[in-house]
This record gives structure tokens, sequence and C-alpha cells, in this order.
């Protein structure tokens, strides 16, 4: 059925193409050609007329229909002609293959659409610290948004065998799942914020089927992010004042690594990005002067250095370790003049080697004396939130830190072991039934119910955590067991205010409120996190936050742990 045709007009794809867009139904297709068509609109009908041109192996399509009615197609290739610009459907099987062998299971028992619901979570705070900052939740949502099952998933699936050699998925599961629309109930913290160990992230409610194929994306996408955004907190703290810039593009896992670690890196702190795409992507600012390589390019260095300052007077910050780091400086300092007397300034010099404390001790003092106050020094090489403490507290002269490898592949800790775990579901009468996963240790076993976190703050600074279950009510006072341990009981005796964390952002699939800039979220981000105690966000041996399970949560976990036992 034709819903819409729109005329792009002269947007190409080629020198000699064009598009038009027709929505079918639910699918976009974009239907390239390189001769002019139109659609032309007169009163409630519409003619639809494209011309394909049959030396490409296309056919020609030539329908005229009142609008509603079905579009003829002839022939045409798919491959050429279905582009997708509205959603990506190669990410709809981003997901482990159990998920889908579950997903076939529930529905041949009939339970595939029973209400349930799931919480993510970590179980313990990367790179020791006292919390981690919770990201990746805007592109996580976003990815369920446009989540969709298309034909070409299906032939894919169709393709699959068992150990059998047969098929391994049943037709009617598939035609079942190629009309499934994911309809969830999400709630989720702001985004940037500091969470704790045990506490959801995430709260995802909706039919079991659906709840379980989400799950690998979920963790791949918040895990990852969460964990950089850390990281780069980390670095930015032990910088201070001064300026961090991301240069990890080089070193990162992969191109979507990549560009997920400079929206992380931005959302824990950092200043600037040198991926230009990410840059373009997210907005977030983009800053790069020059490599050795240049400086190597031309007959010395201060020719190297006269030439760049020519071509990009207003981006000049000189490396200037390529051979001897103090004679660098001091070609520096004469652009810098060469600089002045066009009208230009240069902005400062960078390091890569060497003793870079005493380097940029003595850079500074020559800098200083040549009356270039302002000129700023960059560090850059294998630079973590340690060094840049060790090197700060020596008295390095530092400006601006530039770091890469050890930030973006989150070097020390290469992973967070974020999980997503079901926590209640629906019995066939409609009733909510609290569910539990056991272990030996008591940091795996699960908490049951429909999780919310309430955060009691105090003079404007949170104090304590309290997990509690929906099903069960909200908790009467700050107090509870140590929600890592189940023993040690917590109270926190006066406070100010407190909020609920997880906040409805997704209802039956589709966003509940706007979604903020990455700005915003850096902005809120660098906000929350100070208002948290100076013990608490040290570097080393942090002072750990109280997070509490309510009581009766509390009371009806090992109540479970006993019968299930």
């Amino acid at each position: 059925m034709l819903k819409r045709a729109d005329w792009l007009g002269d947007r190409a794809i080629s020198s000699s193409c064009f598009l038009l867009r027709a929505e079918i139904c639910d699918l976009r297709t974009d239907i390239s050609s390189n001769r002019r068509s139109a659609s032309v609109w007169e009163g409630r009908k519409s003619v639809f007329t494209v011309h394909l041109p049959t030396d490409d192996g296309f056919g020609r399509v030539c329908s005229r229909t009142p609008l509603g009615l079905a579009v003829s197609v002839l022939y045409f290739r798919f491959l050429d002609a279905i582009a997708d610009n509205m959603r990506t459907p190669e990410l709809s099987l981003l997901t482990d293959l159990y998920q889908i062998t579950m997903a076939q299971g529930y529905w041949d028992h009939g339970i595939h659409d029973r209400s349930s619901v799931f919480h993510l979570f970590f179980r313990k705070s990367p790179f020791q610290s006292a919390y981690a900052i919770a990201a990746g939740i805007q592109p996580a949502l976003e990815w369920i948004h446009s989540l969709r099952i298309d034909k070409s998933d299906i032939e894919y699936l169709e393709g699959l065998q068992g150990n059998d050699s047969k098929p391994l998925f049943k037709q009617e599961f598939l035609r079942y799942l190629q009309g499934c629309r994911f309809e969830l109930d999400i709630d989720a913290v702001k985004e940037g914020i500091p969470i704790m160990a045990h506490e959801p992230i995430l709260r995802i409610r909706g039919p079991l089927l659906q709840c379980q194929w989400v799950e690998s994306a979920l963790l791949n996408i918040v895990n990852f992010q969460t964990l950089v955004a850390t990281k780069a907190a980390r670095v930015c703290q032990a910088a201070g004042d001064s300026s961090v810039l991301e240069f990890g593009l080089r070193r990162a896992q992969g191109i979507d690594g990549s560009l997920a670690a400079s929206r992380a890196c931005f959302i824990g702190g950092c200043h600037a990005t040198s991926n230009v795409l990410a840059g373009k992507l997210y907005g977030i600012p983009v800053r790069g002067t020059h490599a050795h390589s240049w400086v190597m390019s031309f007959d010395n260095e201060l020719k190297a250095f006269e030439a760049y300052s020519h071509s990009m007077p207003n981006n000049c910050i000189f490396l200037v370790d390529t051979y001897n780091t103090h004679e660098g400086v001091r070609n520096a300092i004469r652009v810098a003049n060469q600089l002045s007397s066009r009208g230009h300034r240069m902005v400062g010099i960078r390091l890569d080697s060497g003793d870079m404390t005493q380097l940029s001790i003595d850079a500074r003092k020559m800098l200083n004396e040549a009356r270039l106050h302002d000129a700023v020094i960059v560090a850059s090489n294998d630079l973590d939130e340690l060094e840049i403490e060790r090197m700060r507290k020596a008295g390095a002269q530092i400006d601006v830190w530039g770091v890469g490898t050890k930030l973006v592949t989150a070097y020390d800790q290469p992973a967070l072991g974020g999980v997503y775990k079901l926590s209640a579901i629906q019995d066939k009468n409609g009733q909510w039934i609290d569910k539990i996963k056991l272990s030996e240790q008591w940091i795996k076993v699960s908490t049951p119910g429909i999780l919310n976190v309430r955060r009691y703050k105090k003079s404007n600074s949170p104090s304590m955590d309290v997990v509690y279950s929906d099903t069960i009510g909200m908790p009467s006072d700050a107090s509870g067991n140590d929600v890592a341990t189940g023993q040690q009981q917590l109270k926190l005796e006066s406070f100010d205010t407190f909020e609920d964390l997880l906040k409805p952002v997704m209802r039956r699939g589709e966003w509940t409120t706007d979604q903020p800039s990455l700005k915003k979220i850096r902005e809120n981000s660098l906000v929350w996190r100070n208002a948290f105690p100076d013990r608490m966000r040290s570097l080393s041996n942090p002072a750990r936050y109280p997070v509490a399970m309510e009581e009766r949560l509390s009371a009806k976990k090992f109540e479970m742990m006993k019968v299930h036992r």
C-alpha cells in the first residue's frame, strides 16, 4: 500500500542519479535511476512513476494508482534498490544465538508474551572506583526504538541448522518474528550519573521474548561506554583544572569502538577529541595539529614549523620532540615571533616523549622568558590518571593532556562486569512472581522484584542509596542491609531530599521524554560527580558509598534463597 511518495529533487547519490523515496507500508525504499521521474499529486490521487534502466539489470516500474492502493513493482534488483535511511536492519540480529533459541522455546510453550522484568547492572565498580559513570544509555535505547526484524534477517535464520542438519528454527516461529514489533517499557537512570554496584542502570519490562532478545546488545553498548566514561572521569579528575583531549582513534578497538569511546570520553569530562567523525556525529569539539612526519618531511625542524605556520596560522601547536626537545622549543619560539608579526598567535607546543615533567618545566621557563606566557604546553605519550597525578605532584607544567590508548581501551580493566537478570514475571493469571538467581557467591545472587533506587541527599550531597522493589513498597527511611554483603545494617540518620533514579524513558517502544544533547549530558555528569564527597572521588582507595537494600526486600531475598536451596 502506498502511504507516501516524496520527491527529493536533485539530491544525487552519484553525478547522474536522483532519489525518489516511496514509503510502502512500513518499508522505506530508496530507488536510484539515471532518468528523472516525478510524483504528481492531484487532489486525493497520486501518479507514481519510476523508470529504471534495463541495461543495469532493472526492469520498468510504472503504476498509476489512487493513493492508498498497491504499487506494482514489475522487476527490480533489491540489492541496489533498497536502502533504508531511517534504521539499520543489519543490527537487528545483534544478539547471541541463545537469545533466539530461547525465544523459540518461549514461543513453543506459549509464554513469549508473558510480561517480565529484567534489570541491567554491574557487580563491581571498575578501576577500584567508588562508582561508575552510567553511559551508552541513549544509543542503547535508540537501537531498541529502531529494532525491526526484516526479511533479510529471516532469510538468514532460515539457513541455520541444528545438529541433525535440519533447520534450527520453525517456519511458524520465523513468521511470527517478522511481524513482531518491540513494545518495551524502559526505565533508566540519567545518562552520565554516578551509579554504584548492584544498582540497576536500566529496567526493561515487556513480553518475555522481547526482553530476552535485547539483552546482548544492551550489555554490549552500556558496558563499554560506562567503562570508558568512568575511565575518562578519573583521567579528568587527575588533570584538575587542565584540559583533557581524547587522542585514542588509532588505538581503539575498531571503528565502532572508536566512536563509542569518543562519545563516552566526552560524557566523562574530556574537552575534545581528535576523531573527526565523532566530532561530526556527536558534536564533540575536535583538536589536532601535526605529527612527527610533518617535521620529518622538511629539510629541518625550523622550516617545518615555518611552513605549518603559513598553512595553518590559526592552529599552531608545534610538536617539539622530533629531534631535540629544547631546540624544538627554541624553534617554536622563533616561529611564534614570526606569527606575531603577521597578526597571529602560537597556541603552544606539544611534548610526546622523554621526561615530560622536567621538559615541561624547562619549556615553561623558556616560553615565559620569551614573553609567551599564554602559550600552552600539551603532553601526550601513554598517559593515564595515575601518571597524570604523579606528574602534577612532581611539578609538571602541563596545561593540556592528550590521552589515548589507556583511555579508549580502558587499558587496566578492559571489560565491565555488567549483567542482565530476570527479576519478576507474571503468571498465567497476571500475578507478579519474583525471581532470583542463586550462587555460592553472594555477589552473584540476583535481587528479586521490580527494582528502583532512591538516592538520599544532605546539603545537596548524595549520602546514601536504597534499593527497593515496587511490588513490596517504597522505603520508609534511609536504612537497610548492605547490598554488597546482605549483612551489615546501614542507616542514614538525617537527610534533606531524595530522588528515585530510574525514570520512564520508553513506553511500548516509544520515547516518553525528549533526549538531552550530548553536551547537556556531559554538563550534568560533571555537576553530579562534583556533588559527591571528595573522599569518594579519590583515585586510590576511595571511601565506599553506602548502598542499602530496603529491609523488606532484603527479607524477601533471604526467604527465596532458603526456599530454592
